[in-house]
């Protein structure tokens, strides 16, 4: 069965070259299980018992399950992220040397592994803003074909490489674009792309993305390897349990914000309003009271799902002795002293009786005290919608690689415990004290 899901798994990865892509990924995903897209910018009519979904700037969305006797109701939530460290193209981006070679001018998105991205094939998606009357319309753009390529400089060239390198991405990072040095060959390969004049395009927001194809292998396939699966793959594990489950006295709540690899501070990343807009309309629209929503939200639970560093098997000293995490061995529980994850004593009792339930191992992940180690999502969204929380992952190797490694086992592990959450009905029971019940 983990086999049969990874595969599902590499094929959403397939689809989903951007942010943009993968948020369109989920909305079908969503349509075809009969939830109703909801626009933030109309009134919202919602009824227990259906299913909705709602976008902003079409890379973030949140998704819910209405139950069907909310009486006394929580709000149940995953959450993940749609970006990954990248290239982004310039606005000006065509750079011509020597009158031989067109370059595409681009900036660093978050914090990759410059050396993952040279001498393989890459192309551009994304979206493009696109004038027709009086109306600018988003269309999404993959060009679906090796189309560029950073290349390396030859050792003897540069014989000290092997050494230690910094890259400077002004410079390193540049990729290859056209023998081609005609003025504006870009934005028409663009327009044609799209079917549109050159004129028409008024803006975009579009990104290198590596072409190598998602593999499973190993010995025994125990590895899938692919670009993006920090955090698509939580992001995908997550939809799935979603849809395969429901609790009557509960809303089931599915968010997956942009911009985590940037710190989330823009409208549509984890610290915006988008969380707390759309608990709060959901509350309003089910005619609850503003007291109901404060009732709800002190008994609802979060998990935020963002993947975790694997012991690499030529640097274990890299993590922590005895707080460290191995592929395929269950759902990663992350800790940090300094609540860079959110972790206590309560959300990690309450994640774990889920994992027992769905019959799920789990690891613990602390970092290296003498390390500083990442951020996600979790704490910056609590502080917009303060609720019990822990954050979670799944083990992985080359962490902001443009090609990563994962274990073939702990998509479906992750999968089975959030269908347990997603089933369950989560009350607060005293001060520090939480009851679940089916």
């Amino acid at each position: 069965m983990h086999t049969k899901v990874s595969k599902e798994l590499l094929a959403f990865l397939q689809k989903s070259p951007s942010c943009f892509h993968a948020i369109q990924a989920m909305k079908e995903e969503l349509e075809n299980a009969g939830f109703e897209e909801l626009l933030e910018g109309r009134s919202w009519s919602l009824a227990a018992g259906k299913s909705y979904y709602v976008v902003r700037n079409g890379s973030s969305i949140i998704a819910f399950k209405i139950g069907k006797t909310i009486e006394d109701y929580s709000f149940n939530i995953v959450a993940s992220h749609s970006d990954s460290p990248c290239f982004k193209i310039k606005e000006n981006a065509e750079l011509e040397v020597k009158g031989k070679y067109t370059k595409l001018n681009t900036e660093g998105y978050g914090g990759m592994l410059c050396s993952t991205w040279l001498d393989r094939p890459l192309s551009i998606a994304g979206r493009v803003i696109v004038k027709k009357d009086n109306t600018y319309e988003t269309r999404l753009v993959n060009i679906d074909r090796d189309l560029l390529l950073i290349p390396n400089v030859a050792i003897h060239m540069n014989r000290q490489v092997n050494n230690g390198f910094a890259y400077n991405l002004q410079v390193d990072t540049i990729p290859l674009f056209s023998t081609d040095t005609k003025d504006n060959l870009y934005k028409q390969l663009l327009a044609k792309e799209l079917n549109v004049a050159m004129e028409d395009i008024y803006g975009s927001d579009l990104y290198l993305y590596n072409r190598t194809h998602p593999s499973i292998w190993g010995a025994n396939q125990e590895f899938i390897s692919s670009p993006r699966l920090d955090d698509l793959q939580c992001a995908f594990s997550s939809l799935k349990a979603l849809l395969d489950s429901s609790q009557d006295k509960s809303i089931n709540v599915y968010c997956c914000f942009d911009n985590e690899e940037v710190g989330s501070g823009t409208k549509q990343g984890a610290a915006s309003t988008f969380l707390y807009d759309t608990l709060q309309r959901i509350n309003t629209a089910l005619g609850k009271s503003q007291e109901e929503y404060y009732r709800a939200i002190a008994s609802s639970f979060m998990i935020s799902a963002d993947n975790a560093h694997a012991v690499h098997p030529n640097h274990p000293e890299k993590t922590d002795e005895k707080n460290c995490v191995y592929m395929n061995e269950g759902i990663v529980i992350k800790f940090s002293a300094n609540q860079k994850y959110t972790t206590d004593a309560v959300s990690e009792a309450l994640f774990k009786g889920y994992c027992e339930k769905a019959n799920v191992p789990v690891q613990y992940f602390h970092n290296r005290s003498d390390a500083a180690g990442g951020s996600t999502l979790g704490n910056i969204s609590s502080t917009k919608v303060s609720v019990n929380m822990v954050d979670i992952g799944l083990a992985q190797l080359a962490m902001h690689s443009s090609y990563e490694t994962a274990g073939i086992k702990d998509t479906l592990y992750l999968i089975n415990v959030l269908k347990e959450f997603y089933s369950s009905h989560v009350k607060e029971s005293a001060s520090g004290s939480l009851s679940v019940v089916k």
